[in-house]
């Protein structure tokens, strides 16, 4: 018997989508391999207009409630906004970089061909006076791949497209790091529930959707939404990791499972049923508050249409929006664990019921 639960097989596809690229707006190349790993595990496979990759799973039940599961397959990236003389590339960012973890990395131009490139600037000793102790800005720092302007002009245009390259790295204690975990890491847990539920019986009609555009303004979920009309949805997403210096409430602690959300953005049916799942098959979870709309697809879910119950699980994460971003795998499984058996246990009397609070 195949071996659902498998984390190697689990780390395997994170560290697969983690290395591919796919930066906010230009999803292809990443949609058409998480489509190729789904597919033995659901029903249909379809795109929508936007890009959204939409996975089915029939219910047993012709009038079951349908509910959708989303995770973001995008990730932050560069787009070029000038060439310079000597071939130097200028760029703005899609999504939300820190300019002080870019000079130094390395980059992927997305152009006619994939050409390699570092990110430059000026060095701090070359500085003088104020320049000299503050943080480097967007508009300092450059592309550089070694062509000349003539070269870069054959290969390069500008609105360019480019990801940042890293290695997935496998640390102890079950750890690994690497680009992109915000939000593949969601995604890789979606897969481990697919992969649950191929055992499972579940009446409900489940849509795992791989969404666009979060990093840019949440398009994908209001599309896909809106387009498949559920009855409630689940947004995956991650959260803050713990690390020296950050204050205890404002973090979750890796090792300890998935973060369940509560807040105004998340429908407290929804959010205690995913603690008592996580009670019921004792799957660790940690519970965090968002006093205001999430930083997440779970807030184009709610306010799409005319209202839709919506809830948040996410990923512990360490270092968010830089390229070694960091998790634990054991968060990862119990996630999809969670949403699995969370699946199972819904029936169209709990979902109607999600009308009356």
């Amino acid at each position: 018997m195949h071996d659902y639960s498998s984390k190697s097989d689990l780390e395997s596809f994170l560290k697969e989508i983690s290395e591919a690229y796919g930066v906010a707006g230009f999803e292809k190349n990443i949609s058409s391999l998480i489509a190729r790993s789904f597919a033995p595990y659901v029903d249909e496979i379809r795109l929508d207009n936007l890009g959204n990759l939409i996975f089915y799973k029939k219910g047993k039940e012709e009038n079951a409630p349908r509910v959708m599961f989303c995770a973001h397959m995008d990730e932050i990236g560069l787009i070029v906004t000038g060439i310079e003389e000597r071939g130097f590339l200028r760029f703005s960012t899609l999504g939300g970089f820190d300019p002080r973890t870019l000079p130094g990395q390395e980059v992927i131009l997305l152009g006619r061909e994939k050409i390699a490139g570092v990110i430059g600037a000026i060095p701090q000793y070359m500085r003088t006076g104020e320049e000299k102790n503050r943080a480097p800005k967007i508009d300092d720092l450059f592309i550089d791949t070694g062509l000349t302007e003539e070269k870069v002009h054959n290969v390069v245009e500008v609105g360019t497209v480019a990801a940042l390259r890293r290695d997935f790295l496998t640390l102890r204690n079950g750890c690994c790091a690497g680009k992109a975990f915000d939000d593949r890491a969601g995604v890789a847990l979606l897969w481990q529930c697919a992969r649950e539920l191929s055992r499972l019986e579940h009446t409900a009609h489940v849509y795992l959707v791989a969404t666009v555009q979060e990093e840019v303004g949440t398009r994908g979920a209001v599309v896909s939404t809106y387009g498949l009309a559920p009855e409630l949805g689940v947004a995956v997403d991650v959260c803050h990791g713990d690390f020296p210096g950050a204050l205890e409430h404002e973090v979750s602690p890796l090792g300890k499972g998935p973060v369940i959300t509560s807040g105004p953005n998340i429908h407290p049916r929804l959010f205690a049923r995913l603690q008592e799942v996580a009670k019921d098959y004792h799957l660790p979870c940690e519970i965090d508050v968002s006093p205001g709309p999430t930083g997440t697809d779970a807030r184009a879910i709610q306010v799409s249409r005319d209202g839709v119950p919506a809830a948040l699980l996410s990923v512990p994460l360490r270092y968010m929006h830089t390229s070694v971003e960091l998790l634990d795998l054991d968060d990862l499984k119990a996630g999809g664990r969670l949403l699995a058996f969370f699946t199972a246990s819904l029936d169209r009397a709990f979902v109607e019921g999600l009308a009356c609070f």
